[in-house]
């Protein structure tokens, strides 16, 4: 059944409106009052006759209606429509008069007026009123729907760039880990420490454009089926060190299904950032807690208008911190938006939660008040598939050999294919290298070779990863497939399903370079 409309609720309800009457007589005041109590209102009203009366009540006032007639002693019904336009007071203008001619009413209209009624014939003042009342709220809903649109884009706009940028970083990371793990076996005792500090430095650059890449909504990921319930007690384990002795963090439970599909390192991140959030709005201390509750949507919830009926679980993140003006709150998804100093925040943390969420087909709303604390709710869509198992973990130790293997490595970043190539030699590997996929097939062809696996780009100048795959597939159906990419994008999300088909995503270390391998040619 339909929802009610607000001047339905109005009707039904007799739920107060606001009335401005621009009127000099009290009794025809008091006869529009009468009226519109008889359609269902409760009017809260006043009456004004002067410009300077009116004015004082536009800026103290929130007006759901203003009701005006066009003749006053010392004031005129033009003027008092003139000096509404001249506010950002959006309340319907309707003339009710007892000398309105009919072409002086049509000029009016022009002039921004909603209607128009003569005092003599008032049945269709409550009409005009819920008439004009509905479009006041369709216009609020677009305009509302406007601002979702353009934040959108913008986030688009942000994460291309944010995905392009990570890309290349990702490169060049890869760079910095492939030459120091490689440099590591050939430097004296003295010279590993740095090496060590390098790679660490490395990890945490990589750490940040994983941040790119999920605001962006372009990171690999490995979405499983996880029980929420579970993987907030075992963050809240790594928090509490994090978070310090003076941060309390409270476990409620709720939800007695609370199974999702995610990646679980991107949850993890996203209760990571919150966490941390909360703690810099909690300098002195406070209480964090961590819900989880079920939430069945019926089309009711105003907070989302883009959020689908079902069945969902909510997760909960709030403090009692410092919280947030209404315009801080506006901008706080914002990528590199910060209210920290200089130095103390990338303004990325909440926008990487914000692309995570949404990736994972969630919805996120906040509320937060100044001095009182914020409250983070994601809503994510509940699945009723069995949980996954965990995913493979690798030591950091070196798969053993295998000889006699041919890997055909294709990179347009000579660095990059360089030293890949060192390391898959140093292993044990057979390594024809190529700068692109048409470089690829023709060294293919010279060398007439069996090929047991392929390590490719994903984006390159002339043929793209995919389309060199696909070619090569129908000489070499048993071949391997292992995409490198510093973001995935659509290319690989659409190959589908396929257990030879994996994904190392840059910047890779020698062991998961190895590993991945490894694994693929079992």
């Amino acid at each position: 059944m339909a929802a009610p409309t607000r001047a339905r609720v109005i009707e039904d309800l007799g739920l107060p409106l606001r009335v401005l009457m621009v009127e000099d007589s009290e009794d025809d005041a008091a006869l529009l009052a009468r009226e519109l109590r008889r359609g269902g209102y409760e009017p809260a009203a006043q009456r004004v006759d002067c410009e300077e009366a009116m004015r004082i009540a536009l800026s103290q006032g929130k007006w759901d209606i203003i009701i005006c007639d066009y003749s006053l002693p010392y004031f005129s019904g033009l003027a008092a429509l003139k000096l509404l336009r001249e506010t950002d007071v959006e309340a319907p203008f309707i003339f009710v008069s007892g000398t309105m001619g009919e072409d002086t009413a049509v000029a009016a209209l022009k002039l921004g007026a909603q209607d128009y009624l003569m005092k003599d014939n008032l049945k269709r003042l409550v009409p005009a009123i819920q008439r004009e009342l509905l479009e006041v709220e369709h216009r609020r809903q677009r305009s509302h729907l406007e601002k979702e649109v353009q934040q959108l884009q913008k986030f688009e706009a942000i994460g291309r760039l944010a995905g392009g940028v990570a890309h290349d970083f990702n490169n060049l990371l890869g760079i910095v880990t492939a030459s120091t793990e490689l440099l590591r076996g050939r430097v004296e005792d003295c010279g590993v420490e740095y090496l060590d500090n390098i790679c660490q430095a490395a990890r945490r650059g990589a750490a940040l454009t994983r941040q790119l890449l999920a605001f962006g909504r372009q990171q690999q990921v490995q979405p499983q089926v996880l029980d929420l319930n579970e993987r907030v007690n075992d963050v809240s384990k790594l928090l509490r060190p994090l978070l310090g002795d003076d941060v309390e963090i409270v476990l409620l439970a709720r939800a007695t299904t609370a199974t999702i599909k995610a990646d679980p390192g991107q949850l993890d991140q996203v209760l990571l950032n919150l966490a941390v959030n909360a703690r810099d709005a909690m300098p002195r201390g406070g209480k964090l807690i961590l819900e989880t509750a079920a939430f069945d949507h019926d089309g009711s919830f105003p907070c989302d208008h883009s959020m689908a009926w079902g069945r969902y679980v909510m997760l909960a993140v709030s403090d009692n911190g410092s919280g947030m003006d209404e315009a801080t709150r506006s901008r706080i998804f914002e990528p590199f938006f910060t209210t920290k100093e200089v130095g103390k925040g990338t303004g990325l943390g909440l926008a990487t939660v914000y692309g995570i969420v949404k990736q994972c087909g969630g919805h996120i709303w906040v509320y937060s008040e100044l001095g009182r604390g914020t409250t983070f709710k994601i809503y994510f869509p509940i699945v009723t598939h069995k949980k996954s198992a965990s995913s493979e973990s690798y030591a950091q130790t070196l798969p053993p050999k295998r000889e006699g293997k041919t890997i055909l490595l294709t990179e347009d970043d000579p660095t990059i294919r360089k030293l890949t190539r060192t390391m898959l030699e140093d292993h044990g590997y057979r390594v024809f290298e190529a700068e692109d996929g048409t470089s690829a097939l023709e060294t293919i062809a010279t060398h007439h070779a069996s090929i047991d696996l392929i390590l490719t780009d994903v984006v390159m100048k002339s043929m793209s990863g995919p389309e060199l795959v696909g070619r090569l597939m129908n000489s070499h159906p048993s071949m391997k497939v292992i995409y490198m990419s510093g973001y995935t994008g659509e290319m690989v999300a659409n190959q589908g399903p396929d257990n030879n088909i994996r994904v190392l995503e840059k910047p890779f270390t020698r062991a998961e370079l190895l590993k991945a391998i490894d694994v693929a040619l079992r």
